[in-house]
This record gives structure tokens, sequence and C-alpha cells, in this order.
């Protein structure tokens, strides 16, 4: 097979950013917001460009353009006595950089439902179908399904994701019928974050959930008990989980930390395009 044979025969993905302009400027996009996330975490412009490789001049330059057209301080630094100065993000600072992770997760969730039905050119595009899902459910898994094992009350449904994952769920048989499960089907897993439970350093261990999605951290989102936590999977797409602050703090779940998303098979929901 020639190199371009093989070259069209990979497949296309929709990509796609998000970013918040004021006027013609460019306040900040998932680069920046960064930037002012090591800041927080970091205490120190120097350190927190060190710790994202650019130089601190870079970084510099880039938190005086977003203090400027934020139109108040994002980021300030305080003059301190025996310890030395720091910095850190303002109150609005660190609510902008909550807002732009739930923003930036939501539009990569939306991204990858869009990604998986509107790139196969063997059927129509229809954007009031991939909007037709409207669910409470924070996690939604658009699959194949690819294998179907009944049981003697319940069926166990396999989907396979477009980055490769498996999502195994457990259905009725009446559910199976009135869904119209079968092999080759488009299917869609829903799942709720706070039936997610994220770890860490499991590498080797055995558990006996079903589902285990591994990938980094793309964003920790803090309130006032609880937080919620995207998962980046290695194959694509993400998966959002409400775990505790002390958990976020004993697992040191931060961006770019390794941890695995596990659900139970029971906590699946499968729906099917309208």
């Amino acid at each position: 097979m020639t190199p371009r044979r093989r070259k069209l025969q990979r497949r296309l993905e929709l990509q796609g950013s998000v970013w918040i302009s004021v006027g013609d400027e460019t306040l900040g996009g998932s680069e920046r917001f960064g930037l002012l996330r090591a800041v927080a975490s970091e205490g120190s412009i120097t350190r927190a460009a060190k710790a994202y490789g650019i130089s601190y001049k870079s970084a510099w330059d880039a938190i005086a353009a977003m203090n400027a057209l934020a139109g108040e301080a994002l980021v300030e630094g305080s003059v301190g006595g025996r310890g030395g100065g720091s910095t850190r993000l303002t109150a609005r600072g660190q609510l902008l950089v909550d807002r732009f992770a739930e923003i930036d997760a939501a539009h990569r969730r939306f991204l990858k439902l869009l990604d998986d039905r509107s790139i196969d050119l063997s059927h129509p595009f229809s954007l009031l179908e991939v909007l037709n899902m409207k669910t409470s459910a924070r996690n939604q898994f658009v699959g194949t399904v690819t294998s179907l094992r009944s049981g003697a009350v319940n069926d166990e449904v396999e989907l396979t994701l477009a980055g490769g994952q498996r999502i195994v769920a457990v259905v009725t048989q009446e559910s199976t019928q009135s869904l119209g499960l079968r092999t080759k089907a488009t299917a869609i897993a829903l799942v709720k974050a706070s039936s997610v439970v994220v770890a860490t350093d499991l590498e080797g261990a055995k558990v006996s959930t079903r589902n285990q999605l591994a990938g980094k951290v793309g964003a920790v989102t803090p309130g006032a008990v609880n937080a919620e936590v995207v998962i980046d999977l290695d194959g694509g797409g993400s998966i959002a989980a409400i775990v505790t602050q002390g958990s976020v703090k004993s697992l040191g779940l931060a961006p770019g930390k390794r941890a695995i998303a596990l659900f139970k098979a029971t906590s699946v929901i499968v729906a099917v395009p309208a």
C-alpha cells in the first residue's frame, strides 16, 4: 500500500478551541489561563513560567496584557516580610480561571459529541439530531455497540467509543428490545459525575469495577465542599467526576496528573439517538 493510500485511510477528526475576547483583542485561551493556574499553584510568576515551560518575560507580558484587557487586575503581587514577596490571583482572576475551565470542559465535550456524529461521510449530518439529546447526566459518550450478551434477566452492552475506549453497561432485556440495541448500532452512554470514582497510581492493581478510563487531569474546579475533576482521556474526549476537596488534596489531583475514572456497569444509562 502506498504512503498516499495509507494517509487517506486515517480517521478524520474535528478539532477546535475556545478563547475569551475583549473587542478585537484576545484576553486568553487555554494557554494563558493555564499560565494563570500555574501562578495560583506556584505563587510566583518566575516559578509559574518555569513550570509552564516559557520565559519569565513571556509570562509577564501575557499577564500584563490580561490585566489590562480584563478591566481590573487578575494577578497581583504582594511585598512580604521575612519570606519575601509573592504573586497570586485576585478574587476576580480566580473566578475567571474557574469559569473558563467550566466553559472549556463543556466545549470539549460538545466537540467530541459533534465529531462522533459529523465526520462519518456515509451518513447525512444533522445538527438537530446531535442537539436532541438533553439529559441531566454530566457525561455523555457516543459509541457503537460492539457486543451484546444476554443474561437471565439483564443484558450486558458494550460500547466502543471513537477513541477506542470501551464502556460496559447492564440493562434490562426489555430496554434492549425497546431501544433496538444491536451490534454496529449507534448508542449513547450516560454517566452521572457523582457516579465516577477517581483513582491514581493503580498500575498493576486489580479492581472489580468494569469501566476504567485512563487519562490526565485537564481541570479541577473547586467548590465549597466538593470539586469537579475533568479527566482528558487517552483516546480522546473527557469525563467529569465530583470528588471531595479532601480527595483532591490526598490524590494530588492537578492538571497533568495521571488518573483513572472508575464507574460500575450498573451506573451507565444507555440511550439511542431520537
